[in-house]
């Protein structure tokens, strides 16, 4: 399951990083600040994309998994 946890993470992490950087150039007040948040909103995607990405995993696997 950790596999497919990472995997998840991967391609979730990148589609949150990529939004917040996003938002970050769209709205021109966090514009201004660019250099520094966007690093903050890259990291703060990978980071929240962990546990989605594990309870996702679970459920996935739960569903897919050989029953015994």
């Amino acid at each position: 399951m950790l596999k497919l946890a990472v995997l998840v993470w991967m391609m979730l992490g990148i589609t949150l990083a990529g939004s917040l950087i996003v938002v970050v150039v769209a709205v021109p007040s966090l514009y201004a600040q660019g250099m520094n948040l966007i690093p903050v909103a890259g990291l703060a995607g990978f980071v929240v994309a962990i546990p989605i990405a594990l309870v996702l995993a679970k459920k996935i696997y739960a569903a897919t998994a050989p029953r015994a």
